[in-house]
């Protein structure tokens, strides 16, 4: 059974994240001074995050490829920093190189938007290393993945990648004890294929028996919903992740971990709620 899985009476995982790029969508910064990230990461820690997730690729809509070496040079300092503080990290890439360098590091996630499909080196060093990794659905590239993204049944189709690269990943020698699933919210998706996908994030889970982890932290359909601007999103982002988590979610990846851990924690029970056998039982649990 993965880790990963949320287990009853406890909250969902909350996945911390620390963007070392100067472009992301949401908090991309030319300041990547290493005590800035370090401090950004303790902070994330302190607020409840359980994992920190760190990229040095910026992976929103239209973003420009960043090579092997500039990717290192942002990515593998701060993991090699905060590995030594016992902190548990994720790498988001899609680079083989930059997986091996960061497992070595002190990663023990591999969080890969292309579900290993970019590197055909990628499966192999994540199952020579028995890192966990999270396999993410995305319909095209980060360069072209919002250019007008059509699905006859969104969620049949996300299913149906799931099969096929789990498949690949178990032929490749990776447990699927260390699989998690991501059904890649706002990576060529429309506002109805996100929303869909939120509200059946039981059938995702239910069908593979696999943790499922959910991105909606700031994204720009929950702006199109609301209006809102990237920075002011926190709202949106706790009721998207705290419905996710009511309906299976298991992790969030979200920026604002103090917000949203509060959000884990009462999302986590209500869903409680929802399987338990009896309302009575319940609440002799939780006192």
């Amino acid at each position: 059974m993965s880790r990963w899985l949320r287990q009853a009476q406890k909250p969902a995982w909350v996945m911390g994240v620390l963007n070392c790029t100067p472009d992301s969508f949401s908090d991309g910064s030319t300041a990547l001074d290493m005590d800035i990230l370090s401090a950004r990461a303790l902070a994330m820690i302190q607020a409840g995050a359980d994992i920190i997730d760190v990229g040095g690729e910026s992976t929103r809509p239209q973003a420009a490829p960043v090579s092997v070496a500039d990717e290192l040079q942002r990515v593998i300092p701060i993991i090699q920093k905060l590995a030594d503080e016992g902190i548990n990290i994720s790498i988001d890439t899609m680079k083989a190189e930059v997986m091996a360098q960061a497992i070595d590091a002190g990663a023990t996630l591999v969080n890969d938007v292309t579900a290993l499909q970019f590197d055909s080196e990628s499966a192999g060093i994540v199952a020579q290393t028995g890192v966990d990794v999270c396999l993410m659905h995305m319909k095209g590239t980060p360069q072209t993945m919002q250019n007008n993204p059509r699905y006859h049944d969104v969620l049949s189709e996300v299913l149906a990648f799931f099969e096929q690269r789990i498949e690949a990943c178990v032929a490749a020698g990776i447990k699927t004890s260390s699989i998690i699933l991501d059904p890649g919210i706002g990576f060529g998706k429309r506002l109805q294929d996100n929303l869909t996908l939120i509200a059946n994030l039981d059938k995702i889970k239910i069908h593979f028996d696999m943790p499922v982890l959910l991105g909606a932290s700031r994204k720009s359909f929950l702006a199109a919903i609301t209006g809102s601007e990237v920075l002011q999103r926190e709202t949106e982002t706790a009721v998207a992740s705290g419905i996710g988590i009511f309906c299976g979610a298991d992790m969030i990846r979200v920026h604002d971990c103090e917000t949203h851990q509060k959000t884990a924690a009462v999302a986590s029970q209500l869903a409680d709620m929802k399987t338990s056998l009896s309302y009575k039982e319940t609440c002799d649990v939780l006192g």
